[in-house]
């Protein structure tokens, strides 16, 4: 029987992603979730977490695009704002980002999850991906050996066969685009020793059809060990101010507590499983 880490992005965002997310890690449907340690919301987050620590893996979600960073970014974020994706990825691309200016928002992330979980992440990875960029996966892979490999983080490895991508045929060409941009993270961190998942899914372009009719399909051919991505929420205003992507959050939960996701899983015969060594 595979098992599959589902992990659940986004939490500090808004209260209402939290409450979804948490909601679902008590009820045994996801098992990992990200953490946007620059959100105004995650102090107060961060602590509702502390009694589901034995149920999901807890990890950095490292947002480097849209919204503000932890400290001063003059390169990046002149204006105290950081750039949207495109931008970071034209940047990253052309080896125009800053090494040091990098490292020091990844470690302000860091010490932002740290104070307040009282423990270093379990996992990192990137919203929109950014951890797989050029010059970003550098940074972390400096960072990773001087604060995390001690504790056994692992991260998000985004790459999976264009074969498999095609089989699951959901959102092919987005699913392509970004396994092929990991290719480059995936050799850097397996060369270091870093530890991940063995696969990855949840790759959607939100404007198709509802979460019931893709989750079955991101289940075809599964590794052990493989991490399907999602995005639970609940909207709230605060998500609204902050986020495009909402309404969609909420077909994803409802999805996700459902008899009929279970029965979906068990049809597959996959089991939820926090992250292992296959």
């Amino acid at each position: 029987m595979p098992k599959l880490i589902i992990c659940a992005d986004d939490y500090g965002i808004s209260p209402g992603v939290g409450r979804a997310i948490r909601t679902l890690v008590a009820r045994g449907r996801v098992s990992a979730t990200g953490c946007m340690t620059t959100m105004p919301h995650w102090p107060a987050e961060a602590p509702m977490l502390a009694d589901l620590r034995d149920r999901a893996d807890v990890g950095l979600h490292l947002t480097l695009t849209d919204h503000r960073p932890l400290g001063a970014m003059p390169k990046l974020a002149p204006h105290g704002r950081l750039p949207p994706l495109g931008r970071l990825m034209a940047l990253a691309l052309a080896r125009r980002l800053d090494a040091d200016e990098l490292t020091a928002e990844i470690e302000r992330q860091l010490d932002a999850f740290e104070r307040a979980m009282g423990v270093p992440p379990d996992f990192l990875d990137g919203h929109h991906h950014v951890h797989q960029l050029p010059s970003v996966r550098e940074a972390i892979a400096t960072v990773y050996d001087r604060r995390l490999r001690q504790h056994g983080t692992y991260v998000r490895y985004c790459d999976e066969p264009l074969s498999r991508l095609a089989g699951v045929g959901v959102a092919p060409v987005r699913a392509a685009v970004i396994s092929t941009l990991g290719r480059g993270w995936s050799r850097l961190g397996q060369s270091r020793a870093i530890p991940g998942n063995c696969g990855f899914r949840g790759v959607r372009n939100f404007a198709e059809p509802t979460f019931a009719a893709l989750f079955p399909r991101f289940l075809l051919g599964l590794n052990d060990g493989a991490l399907l991505m999602c995005h639970p929420g609940i909207v709230d205003s605060e998500l609204e101010r902050v986020e495009t992507v909402t309404r969609p959050r909420e077909d994803e939960f409802r999805y996700l507590s459902s008899d009929a996701c279970a029965a979906a899983l068990a049809a597959a015969g996959v089991s939820v499983s926090r992250f292992f060594c296959p």
